[in-house]
């Protein structure tokens, strides 16, 4: 954790500095060519130029140095919240709610109520991690029952158990009221919750379809390599190439509203600050659908060098619900494999209005291969919780950590969750049935 700290430390006002005063000695140069070139023309037409023509100038110089100059350079440092108190035993004075759904042993799903502070494991389930999906409205799981080879859904609390569909390789929430249902031939189809008509998607290749939209990330073969593109479900020739598919640079997800796709791309470390062992970084880009180009939403390689956002799991950059930032790990490379050439991850989060990022340095993990601790959000996007493993003397042990992201405090909130999978993940949080 020092090493991490002492690199975010040493990066964090030199980078700011640095570029602010790059880009106000760029508007000083170019107003002092702007000048010189009228008084060189002033002075071969021996004319004169009288003050009021240069005010246009002027005032467009000041507004860049006041206004535009720092906004344009606000997101390219990373704030941190590292506090006194960087993991707490929960107290009297946790004030988070709702059910999240974990493991606490080898054989059942486990409801933790957050607001009791009581856990129990729920009958006739079984572990499950993708294979369980949240409703829009918090108050909903998909899951896969062995004992039926079928696919469920039920409250959070275990009720209301019914039979979703028999023929399945994944069921997710396309809407509130429309299933998003998975062959296991890879075809997708939308069925009402209430209903059983078929609408039938996507077709080879799609791999992630936009929620309550007709758009969808494409993986297609290119020689040796994979490719991703954004397509247009209604109008299959209508795509845009997103560069190259890399595992463990590939993480993406959409927005719960749909409106944004984003997506973990591999780049080239500036020659600057490469080094022979690492020279492929990672950066979190975002496309909305219908646009002709993709928006860079994270600078962090000029922060920290070589670094991987996530792990192999695709599906692990976690939005806000209300679609205003993005939860992710970034663990720096330390040498030419990006797999076990790594150093501790750290929690981020992306704020996606202002392009701002926030490290919160009171948790680290070595344990980011394949894939660090899955994140879910509290449902009132205050807290962000996973499965960690913490130090206590000589041994260590896992436990269900929250983050509340306004203080950066870490809150110890169970213990003994176990490492199903071979690791200590949290599946959900959500709300009790109404």
């Amino acid at each position: 954790m020092t090493q991490f700290h002492n690199h975010i430390k040493h990066h964090e006002k030199r980078v700011f500095i640095k570029r602010t005063m790059n880009s106000t000695s760029e508007v000083f140069v170019g107003t002092r060519h702007a000048l010189s070139s009228i008084l060189v023309s002033r002075n071969r037409a021996a004319s004169f130029v009288p003050l009021t023509a240069l005010r246009p100038l002027l005032l467009g110089v000041l507004v860049l140095l006041i206004g535009l100059a720092p906004a344009a350079h606000a997101a390219d440092t990373v704030n941190r919240v590292c506090p006194t108190d960087e993991i707490t035993t929960r107290t009297e004075d946790f004030t988070g709610t709702g059910i999240i759904l974990t493991q606490f042993d080898s054989a059942d799903l486990w409801v933790y109520e957050v607001g009791r502070d009581r856990r129990y494991p729920l009958p006739d389930t079984n572990a499950c991690m993708n294979h369980c999906r949240l409703s829009p409205d918090f108050r909903w799981i998909s899951y896969f029952n062995d004992q039926t080879n079928a696919y469920n859904r039920m409250t959070l609390l275990g009720t209301q158990r019914s039979l979703i569909t028999e023929y399945a390789s994944d069921v997710e929430w396309w809407s509130d009221d429309t299933y998003l249902i998975w062959t296991p031939a890879r075809s997708a189809y939308l069925r009402p919750v209430d209903g059983v008509a078929r609408e039938y998607l996507s077709g080879p290749g799609v791999v992630a379809i936009q929620p309550g939209g007709r758009y969808a990330l494409l993986l297609e073969q290119n020689g040796d390599d994979f490719q991703r593109s954004l397509i247009n479900l209604e109008v299959p020739r209508e795509r845009l190439l997103l560069g190259e598919d890399r595992s463990y640079f590939n993480a993406h997800q959409w927005s719960p509203d749909g409106d944004w796709l984003a997506y973990v791309e591999p780049v080239a470390v500036p020659a600057g600050i490469a080094t022979e062992a690492a020279d492929t970084s990672a950066e979190i880009y975002a496309i909305q659908p219908g646009d002709n180009e993709p928006e860079p939403w994270t600078q962090l390689t000029d922060e920290y060098g070589a670094i991987r956002i996530n792990g192999i799991a695709v599906g692990d950059l976690a939005w806000s619900p209300d679609g205003r930032q993005i939860a992710f790990w970034v663990t720096p490379i330390t040498g030419a494999d990006p797999l076990t050439d790594t150093g501790e991850a750290m929690l981020h989060v992306l704020d996606v209005r202002t392009q701002a990022v926030t490290a919160y340095c009171g948790y680290t993990t070595e344990q980011s291969t394949p894939n660090p601790p899955h994140l879910v959000w509290s449902p009132d996007g205050r807290y962000i919780a996973f499965g960690g493993e913490l130090q206590q003397g000589d041994q260590s042990v896992y436990a269900l950590l929250a983050l509340e992201t306004e203080s950066g405090v870490y809150t110890d909130l169970s213990e003994g969750i176990f490492p199903m999978f071979g690791a200590p993940n949290v599946i959900v949080w959500g709300l009790p049935p109404e």
